[in-house]
């Protein structure tokens, strides 16, 4: 662990050990199971980890969305939930940190992020709308699409080769996204920036890229949308990484990104803290009001957006919390420290470790299986099958299209196994068993079987589609 800067308390004594920065007052049990329950269960699910029951699962890295464990501030917030259907005061602490925090005039809370982004994007693309961004997610592209968009990823070079290191490798390519606005200069109805770029590796995204992304953007009249779901970690990577920031409070940093978008998409289940929950936030109140429509529609009223009073309480909360430096330096460190022990080892990772989960290169892992023969799909069931562990993958399942041997395959740029670490959940010895059985898998890497599909749904079909192993 690196030394702490000046100023700080307790970590400028230079002790090395992750220790984290607080108390545990409450447990629940892991799952320890066998190698044959595992298979058995693998099986039963289609070897599709999202099939999988909790239960089933020792140490779960599937996601970091919605899986964190709330503070003792945060649950003695939602005690005090207000449940009224309208003008509840949970919603107006909830309006308050945001405004604090991010900056802008329209707060509409929704019951997720994905539920923020249909919204926004149905109010605001058409047929024949171009959308770029630094990278989309899944649920991100998804929504773009089916609002009859087209969904165009704008990555730095440097963010597209795991192993080449760069301390933003989520910004934006300014010279790809002059050619989109010189190309499409009426048919672009926003740009999207992802904070850390979650499909890139969970990579940054340095100020200065943000700000001339934002300069781009007023120059055409083109309004500029955070997805804003790790902004705290972004924050955090800015004052670690980028001249001028290294003094800056974490709040400050936030408010400075902010101050260059014209809304953003939130998921509170990340930076929240929280469980559930996401929002709007935007300056435009024209937009704001058509998107307070479709709410009311979907969502619910517009002061409660499909969540309980108790949940906006405990996202004004976190909110708050996700910008403590003890935590973030924790978060940060706690990460690296997983990326790093299994580098050193050879497991080939996009380099450097983001802030929210490792990202295993599965095609390099895997070198003897290609990419039809799904190599993140391989890792991930040998990862579960070894030790109990789900994990994500992101490859050509997720974003390939067209199946293996048909004339429409095309697969992903990358193939790769995000673990994603949920937050305040799992200590430093969870995290030195998970190397452990990353490793156990590493020295046996060239028995892991090509797997193949057997049913998939066309749209987000990592979520539902089934598996055989060859």
């Amino acid at each position: 662990m690196r030394a702490a800067r000046t100023g700080d308390t307790f970590w400028s004594v230079g002790v090395r050990t992750i220790i984290e920065p607080f108390r545990i007052k409450a447990v629940e049990p892991l799952a320890l199971t066998t190698r044959a329950q595992r298979e058995q269960y693998l099986r039963e699910a289609g070897y599709n980890l999202f099939n999988l029951s909790s239960s089933a699962v020792t140490i779960d890295l599937l996601t970091d969305s919605g899986t964190a464990a709330m503070s003792a501030a945060q649950w003695s917030a939602a005690l005090s939930g207000d449940e009224s259907y309208a003008g509840s005061a949970s919603y107006a602490r909830f309006e308050r940190a945001v405004k604090d925090i991010f900056g802008f005039a329209e707060v509409i809370p929704t019951h997720q992020g994905r539920a923020a982004e249909r919204i926004l994007f149905g109010v605001l693309c058409r047929e024949g709308h171009v959308v770029p961004n630094n990278t989309h997610f899944d649920t991100t592209r998804a929504n773009v699409e089916a609002s009859n968009a087209q969904a165009i990823d704008c990555v730095i070079a440097e963010g597209r080769d795991p192993a080449r290191y760069h301390p933003f490798k989520g910004n934006m390519d300014l010279v790809q996204l002059d050619g989109l606005i010189e190309k499409h200069p009426e048919q672009i109805p926003l740009v999207l920036l992802t904070i850390t770029n979650n499909s890139g590796g969970g990579q940054p995204v340095s100020m200065e890229n943000i700000r001339e992304v934002s300069r781009r953007c007023r120059e055409h009249g083109i309004p500029l949308i955070l997805d804003a779901c790790r902004f705290a970690e972004n924050a955090w990577f800015i004052r670690e990484r980028e001249h001028g920031y290294a003094e800056r409070d974490l709040v400050e940093i936030a408010r400075e990104m902010f101050s260059y978008a014209d809304g953003c998409t939130m998921s509170a289940k990340k930076d929240g803290l929280a469980n559930i929950g996401g929002f709007i936030a935007l300056n435009d109140s024209v937009v704001a009001r058509e998107a307070r429509n479709v709410l009311i529609m979907t969502e619910g009223f517009p002061t409660y957006g499909g969540l309980a009073g108790r949940d906006l309480d405990a996202i004004a909360v976190g909110l708050h919390e996700a910008l403590d430096p003890d935590y973030l330096r924790y978060r940060i460190t706690s990460t690296r420290y997983l990326g790093e022990r299994i580098s050193r080892e050879g497991v080939p990772i996009v380099q450097p470790p983001g802030g929210h989960a490792i990202y295993i290169d599965a095609r390099g892992f895997v070198e003897h299986l290609s990419p039809a023969d799904l190599p993140g799909q391989s890792l991930a069931c040998e990862l579960y099958l070894e030790g109990g562990i789900r994990s994500c993958e992101i490859g050509t399942v997720m974003f390939g299209s067209g199946l293996p041997g048909d004339d429409d395959f095309e697969p992903a740029e990358n193939d790769l196994v995000r673990l994603a670490i949920p937050r305040r959940v799992y200590t430093q010895s969870h995290i030195d068993y998970v190397v452990e059985v990353i490793l156990s898998v590493y020295e046996k890497r060239y028995q892991l079987r090509p797997y193949r599909f057997v049913s998939a749904p066309p749209v987000l079909r990592h979520f539902t589609a089934c598996f055989d192993p060859l």
